[in-house]
C-alpha cells in the first residue's frame, strides 16, 4: 500500500517560480513499511527534496506530495504542524546543530509527546526514558537530564532517533543520519534503525551518499543528479545493472586498490620514518590547583619505508592524528623517540628541525579550513618556498608554483584567485600542490578525502597514488574509512583508545584480521 507519493515535485529558491530549480519534477513513491533511499553527490537535491516534503525550506514548491491521499504542498501550516513529528518524523545529519543546546535531552522528547498526544509530563517522562533505553543509551534516567553537549556523537544521534520515534510515525526521514559518525557507531545506528523499522512497521526515507550503506539497508533506490531523479530501481537491480551513466559513474567511484607492492630493494632499505614506543600525554586543570593527565597515545611503535603508504585506521579519538603529529615532532613526546632519515627528532635543535620540515609535509582533512582565505593561490602554494628557500628569485619561484599546480591537474590561470572560488576537490588539489612543491620525502594525509563526494574522492586518491609512483614519496594515511585505507595502503595499523591493536601488510589485515575490533572496523570493505 502506497504511503507517500511524490508527483512532479519542483523546488526553486528564486523569487520567480520559473527560476533555477534545486529540485526539478521529481516523482517517486514509498510503500508502507518500505526502506527507500535517495542517493547522489552534494548539491544533487536530495536533502532539499526531503525537507520539501514537509515544507521545511523557504522556497517555491510545485507538484504534489500525497500522504494518505492529502497533498502536503497545498496544506496549511497548522495542518503541517500536526503532521510533523507525529505522522512524519525526521532525523537530521548533525544532531548537535539540530538539538536545542539550552534544553535537556529528556525535555526535548517530552515536548513532542505533550504537543502531539497531550500527555502529562510524568507519563511523557516515563515514555521518554523508555525510548532512550530502547535506542541503546545507557543510564537513560540520568541521560534524560543531560544537555546535548554532555553526550557523545553516537548518543546524540540515538537521542534524536528517540525523539523522532516518540509518536510512532508512519514515515521516518533520515537525512544523512550517520555521516558525522565513526564506522562502528555508524553500523550500530543503522542496525538500530532497521530493528526499530521492523518493530514499528514504519517506512524510512534514507538520504545518503554512502553506497555501501544503501546496498545493505534499502529496498529501493532513487539516484539524483542536479535536481533530477535520473534512475529508480530495486537495490539489487541498481547495483547489478545500473542504467544511467551518472549511476554507473557513482557506483564506479568506490575506491579500488591503487598501490603496487614495494620493489624488494625499497622494502629492504632503511626506514625513512620510525616511531619507537611513543607516548603522548595531555594535562588539563581539575579544580584550582590540580591537573589531570590524559594519555592520547600509549606504547605505539611504527615504521615507514621510502615509497610506502602506512594506513592508520581507527575511530575518532583513537589517537591517529596525535600519533602522526608526534612522529613529525609537531607534538611533544612524553616517552619514546621519532627518527626521520636516521635523525632522532626527540632532542633535535630547533634550527635543525626547521631544516628538516621541508621534507615532512601535511595535507589536512578540510582544505577550506587549512587554506588561508586572505592569500592568493600563488601565495599559498609558494609559501613553503618563501620560508625554506628565501633567496630564490621571484620568477623561478613562480615557475615552481606553476609546475606544482600542473602536477595536480590545475593550470596557471588560477594564481591570482582565492580558495573560496574553487570546489572542494580543487581546494584539496591546491593543498596537495602546497605540500608537493617542497619535494617532501614523507607526507601525512590526515583524512584527505573525508570532506569530498565519492567521485571527487576517487580522483584525489588516484592523483595521490600517481604522485607517489612518480616521486617515490612515503605516505602516512590517516582515515576512519576502511575502503580508503584498503585502496591506498601497503601496510595498515589499527588504533583503538591510543594503542595500536594490530598492524601488518594490508592484505593480511583486511582478509585475515586477528582482532575482533579490526573485523568490526573493516567489515564494510568486504561488503
Amino acid at each position: 500500500m502506497t504511503l507517500l507519493e511524490v508527483r512532479d515535485l519542483s523546488v526553486s529558491f528564486s523569487a520567480s517560480a520559473d527560476g533555477a530549480r534545486a529540485v526539478d519534477e521529481v516523482s517517486f513513491s514509498i510503500a508502507a513499511g518500505e526502506k527507500f533511499a535517495l542517493v547522489g553527490e552534494s548539491g544533487s537535491g536530495k536533502s532539499v527534496t526531503a525537507l520539501s516534503l514537509l515544507r521545511l525550506v523557504q522556497a517555491h514548491s510545485s507538484g504534489e506530495v500525497l500522504f494518505g491521499g492529502e497533498n502536503l504542498v497545498a496544506a496549511s501550516e497548522r495542518r503541517l504542524r500536526g503532521i510533523r513529528g507525529k505522522d512524519i518524523a525526521m532525523i537530521f545529519q548533525e544532531p548537535m546543530t539540530a538539538l536545542n543546546p539550552l534544553i535537556r535531552i529528556g525535555e526535548q522528547i517530552t515536548e513532542v509527546l505533550e504537543l502531539h498526544e497531550g500527555m502529562a509530563f510524568a507519563a511523557a517522562r516515563e515514555r521518554a526514558i523508555a525510548l532512550l533505553a530502547r535506542t541503546g543509551i545507557t543510564e537513560p534516567e540520568r541521560r534524560f537530564s543531560s544537555y546535548p553537549h554532555e553526550l557523545s556523537g553516537g548518543q546524540r544521534q540515538r537521542a534524536m532517533i528517540a525523539m523522532a520515534l516518540a509518536c510512532r510515525p508512519k514515515l521516518l526521514i533520515a537525512d544523512e543520519p550517520t555521516t558525522a559518525l565513526d564506522v562502528t557507531i555508524r553500523a550500530q545506528i543503522m542496525q538500530l534503525l532497521e530493528e526499530l523499522q521492523r518493530e514499528y512497521g514504519m517506512a524510512i526515507l534514507l538520504i545518503t551518499h554512502d553506497l555501501n550503506l544503501v546496498r545493505r539497508f534499502a529496498d529501493r533506490v532513487g539516484v539524483m543528479q542536479s535536481g533530477r531523479l535520473v534512475e529508480l530501481a530495486e537495490t539489487g537491480q541498481l547495483f547489478a545493472r545500473p542504467q544511467h551513466p551518472y549511476t554507473q559513474r557513482l557506483l564506479d567511484s568506490r575506491p579500488k586498490k591503487m598501490v603496487q607492492p614495494l620493489p624488494p630493494e625499497m622494502a629492504a632499505a632503511p626506514d625513512i620514518l620510525r616511531g619507537d614506543d611513543l607516548r603522548v600525554e595531555f594535562s588539563y586543570p581539575v579544580g584550582w590547583f590540580k591537573k589531570k593527565v590524559f594519555t592520547a597515545v600509549e606504547g605505539a611503535s611504527v615504521f615507514l619505508k621510502r615509497g610506502e603508504t602506512l594506513g592508520i585506521v581507527g575511530e575518532s579519538g583513537s589517537g591517529k592524528s596525535t600519533l602522526a603529529m608526534a612522529l613529525l615532532a609537531l607534538q611533544p613526546l612524553a616517552q619514546g623517540d621519532s627518527v626521520f632519515a636516521g635523525q632522532s627528532l626527540r632532542n633535535i635543535a630547533p634550527a635543525q628541525l626547521r631544516a628538516l620540515r621541508s621534507k615532512m609535509q601535511v595535507v589536512f582533512q578540510d582544505p577550506f579550513a587549512s587554506l588561508s582565505p586572505r592569500l592568493t593561490i600563488e601565495e599559498i602554494v609558494g609559501e613553503g618556498l618563501a620560508l625554506h628557500q628565501p633567496d630564490m628569485a621571484v620568477a623561478q619561484r613562480r615557475l615552481h608554483i606553476v609546475q606544482a599546480l600542473r602536477e595536480v591537474g590545475l593550470e596557471s590561470d588560477i594564481l591570482v584567485r582565492y580558495p573560496h572560488e574553487f570546489s572542494g576537490g580543487q581546494r584539496q588539489r591546491i593543498a596537495i600542490a602546497r605540500a608537493l612543491i617542497l619535494e617532501p620525502q614523507v607526507v601525512v594525509l590526515d583524512e584527505p578525502t573525508s570532506a569530498l563526494d565519492a567521485s571527487v574522492q576517487k580522483q584525489v586518491l588516484e592523483l595521490l597514488a600517481d604522485l607517489q609512483a612518480r616521486h617515490g614519496m612515503s605516505y602516512l594515511l590517516i582515515s576512519h574509512d576502511p575502503e580508503v585505507i584498503a585502496a591506498m595502503s601497503h601496510r595498515i595499523a589499527v588504533m583503538r583508545a591510543g594503542r595500536i591493536v594490530e598492524q601488518g601488510f594490508a592484505g593480511e589485515i583486511i582478509n585475515s584480521p586477528r582482532q575482533d575490533y579490526t573485523r568490526q572496523l573493516l567489515a564494510s570493505v568486504a561488503a
